[in-house]
C-alpha cells in the first residue's frame, strides 16, 4: 500500500473513533485546625510530568456538536468547579446538558453538568445521590470533579457513604490537569533565597491543592510550616485561612491585618501580633485579580513546576458505577475524543471555552476570558513586573495512560501523587485526617484497559512528554534539600535502610515532572581527596541509576544530572562523627 494510502486510511479511522467511541485537597468543613508545633515537612514530590513536546499526528476536525439538547441517554449530573482543566469535558458535551451532536450523545449520556465551588457540598450530594440510588436505581447518578491531590482529604466522606452501603469510586479517566493556573505567588526575594519566607504569612484556602503546592515548596527547601492558622511562628511559615481562593487574593490585596497568638517552639508565649498576607497561593482569576489589583508578587512555583499534582479527578459512588459499565466506558470514550479535538485544534478550544463560560455563569467573563487563561499569559502587573497568570491542559486517551502508569514502562502517576499529599495532609493534621482511604479501594482500572485494548494497533495521538537537553543546565531552582540517602561505607551501594527514602524522593520528584534534576554527591573528609571526588560521583550516579531503572518515563534522557563534588563542600564540621555524617550526603536541586 502506498503511503498516501495508509494516512487515508488512518484518516478514515480517527474519523470512525470520534463517531464510535476538583478542585481541592479538603474543605473546612472536613478538616478542623491542629494545635500543633511547626513541623519540618519530608520532601513532598510529585510525579513525572506531561506537559512539553508531543510527536506530530493528524487529528481530523470532527463537526462542532449542535447547541439543541440531545434529551436522550441516560441521565447524568458532573459537578465541577470553575477549573480550566475541564475544557475536553465541556466540548463532549456541547453545553451545560449534552446536546446534538455530542461526542457524549453519541455515547448514550444525557449529562448536566453544574457548577459547584463547595466541596463540603459535593460530599454531601454524593451522600445524598448514593441514597437515592437505594431508593431509587433508576436516580440519574452524580460525578464530581475534584483537584488530584485533594482526593485524600475529600475521601473523609468514606465513612457516610459506607453507611448508605457504599463507598467511593474513581471514574478512571482524568480530563485534563491544572499547568500553571494554581501557583503559590510571593515576594521576588524568595525566589533567590526561600528562607526568607520564614516568619511570613501565606493567605489560602486551607488545606487544598493550592496549599499543597505551598507546602510542597517549603518540604523542598527545608523549611518549617506551622500548621495552626490561628497562631503565628517566626521561625515557620504562617498560613492565613480564607474562606476561598478568590479571598485569599482579596486579603493579600487589602493587607487588613490579623491578630495571632505568638508562638516559639510549640509554646504559646501569650502574645499577640498582628500579621498580614505576605504571599497568596490562589488560582485563576485569583492570580489574575491580584496582578491588576496591586501587583508586587511574582510566580514562587506554579502547577506548571509540579505539573503532576493536579489532574482532574472524578468521583462517584460504586454504587452508580457497577450499575453503570456501560455507561462509564462511554463517558470516558466520549471524553477522550473531544480531548483529541480541544488539543488539535483551536476552533474545538474556543467552542470548549465558550460552554464552559455558560456552565461557569460569570457575566464579566465570557469564553475568551476562559480561552486565554488556559493557554497562560505573562503580563505586567500593576508594579510593572511580568507575572505568568493562568494554565491548564486538556488530556486525551493517551495522557490518561501515562497518567495512570498503563503506557509501555509507565509509572502510576497518580498513585505517587496521592500517596505523597496524603501522607503530608496526615502528618500535618492528625487529628481531622488519622488516615485516608487506600486509592486501591476507589481506582478500578478494568474500563481504561478495555479501552486500551479496543485502541491496540489503531491511530491514537499521543500523550505529551516532556523532553529534557542532557546539556541543559539549571538556570532558575525552585528547590534545594539534602537526603541523608544511606550507602554503604566507602561503598556508592545503598543500605537496606536506604529503599524508604529513595521511594520517596521518586515519588517527590515523578509529582514534580516537568522540573529538571541536579543529583550532587558529597563526602567527608575521611581517606584520599581523589577517591572521595570519584567516591561523590558514583553515589550520584546510583541514585540516577535507580530512578531511571524504577521509571524510564518518568525519568528520560537528560531529566537527570549528576555532580560530584568529594569532601569540598562541607555543611558541618569533620570533627565529629555527626559532623561527617550530615556532610555523607546528596544534595537534589530541582529547576527549570
Amino acid at each position: 500500500m502506498t503511503t498516501r494510502g495508509k494516512i487515508v486510511i488512518g484518516l478514515l479511522i480517527v474519523a470512525a473513533l470520534y463517531f464510535g467511541i476538583n478542585k481541592l485537597i479538603a474543605s473546612g468543613a472536613v478538616f478542623k485546625k491542629a494545635e500543633t508545633e511547626s513541623v519540618l515537612l519530608n520532601s513532598i514530590e510529585l510525579p513525572a510530568a506531561t506537559g512539553g513536546n508531543r510527536a506530530t499526528v493528524v487529528v481530523p476536525l470532527a463537526p462542532m456538536p449542535g447547541t439543541a439538547p440531545a434529551d436522550k441517554g441516560t441521565k447524568l449530573v458532573w459537578e465541577v468547579m470553575a477549573w480550566n482543566s475541564q475544557m475536553a469535558g465541556m466540548l463532549a458535551n456541547g453545553g451545560p446538558r449534552t446536546t446534538m451532536g455530542s461526542a457524549l450523545a453519541a455515547n448514550g449520556l444525557d449529562l448536566q453538568i453544574v457548577r459547584q465551588d463547595d466541596v463540603s457540598k459535593m460530599q454531601a450530594d454524593l451522600v445524598k445521590n448514593a441514597v437515592d440510588l437505594q431508593n431509587n436505581p433508576e436516580t440519574p447518578g452524580l460525578i464530581v470533579s475534584i483537584m488530584g491531590d485533594g482526593l485524600p482529604g475529600f475521601s473523609a466522606v468514606q465513612n457516610e457513604l459506607k453507611k448508605t452501603g457504599t463507598q467511593l469510586q474513581i471514574i478512571p479517566y482524568s480530563v485534563g490537569k491544572s499547568f500553571g493556573e494554581d501557583k503559590l505567588m510571593g515576594p521576588k526575594e524568595w525566589l533567590d533565597n526561600p528562607k526568607t519566607a520564614l516568619g511570613k504569612t501565606i493567605a489560602c484556602y486551607l488545606r487544598d491543592g493550592d496549599q499543597n503546592i505551598a507546602l510542597k515548596w517549603c518540604a523542598d527547601n527545608g523549611l518549617k510550616v506551622n500548621p495552626d492558622e490561628t497562631t503565628y511562628d517566626p521561625e515557620a511559615v504562617n498560613f492565613m485561612a480564607a474562606s476561598d481562593f478568590l479571598v485569599a487574593a482579596e486579603k493579600y490585596i487589602l493587607g487588613k491585618p490579623e491578630a495571632r497568638t505568638k508562638v516559639v517552639n510549640g509554646k504559646n508565649t501569650g502574645v499577640s501580633v498582628d500579621v498580614v498576607a505576605d504571599a497568596v497561593a490562589t488560582w485563576t482569576p485569583g492570580d489574575v485579580n491580584i496582578a491588576k489589583q496591586r501587583g508586587g508578587l511574582v510566580n514562587i512555583v506554579s502547577t506548571k513546576d509540579y505539573s503532576n499534582q493536579m489532574p482532574n479527578i472524578m468521583v462517584t459512588t460504586k454504587r452508580w458505577y457497577d450499575a453503570h459499565p456501560k455507561e462509564v466506558l462511554g463517558l470516558m470514550t466520549g471524553f477522550a475524543v473531544a480531548g483529541d479535538q480541544v488539543k488539535a485544534h483551536p476552533e474545538a478550544l474556543a467552542r470548549a471555552a465558550d460552554i464552559e463560560a455558560t456552565v461557569y455563569g460569570d457575566q464579566d467573563k465570557p469564553g475568551a476570558y476562559w480561552l486565554k487563561y488556559y493557554k497562560g499569559v505573562s503580563e505586567t502587573d500593576r508594579n510593572g513586573e511580568v507575572v505568568e497568570l493562568g494554565g491548564s491542559k486538556a488530556f486525551n486517551f493517551s495522557d490518561n495512560l501515562s497518567l495512570f502508569g498503563l503506557d509501555e514502562g509507565g509509572t502510576n502517576v497518580y498513585a505517587a501523587v496521592y500517596k505523597t499529599f496524603g501522607d503530608v495532609q496526615s502528618k500535618l493534621y492528625p487529628k481531622e485526617l488519622p488516615s485516608y482511604v487506600p486509592l486501591t479501594e476507589m481506582l478500578d482500572l478494568t474500563p481504561l484497559k478495555k479501552l486500551q485494548a479496543q485502541y491496540k494497533g489503531k491511530t491514537v495521538a499521543p500523550a505529551e512528554t516532556q523532553q529534557f537537553a542532557a546539556d541543559d543546565e539549571i538556570r532558575q531552582s525552585v528547590s534545594k534539600r539534602a537526603w541523608n540517602i544511606a550507602f554503604n561505607s566507602g561503598q556508592s551501594t545503598f543500605t537496606p535502610a536506604a529503599e524508604r527514602d529513595l521511594n520517596q524522593l521518586f515519588n517527590d520528584l515523578v509529582v514534580a515532572g516537568r522540573l529538571k534534576v541536579a543529583v550532587h554527591g558529597h563526602t567527608d573528609n575521611t581517606g584520599d581527596p581523589a577517591k572521595n571526588q570519584q567516591l561523590s560521583e558514583d553515589r550520584a550516579m546510583a541514585v540516577e541509576h535507580w530512578l531511571e531503572a524504577k521509571s524510564r518515563s518518568a525519568f528520560p534522557d537528560g531529566r537527570v544530572q549528576v555532580y560530584a563534588h568529594g569532601a569540598t563542600e562541607p555543611v558541618a564540621s569533620n570533627a565529629t562523627p555527626d559532623g561527617k555524617a550530615r556532610n555523607r550526603r546528596v544534595e537534589i536541586v530541582l529547576g527549570n
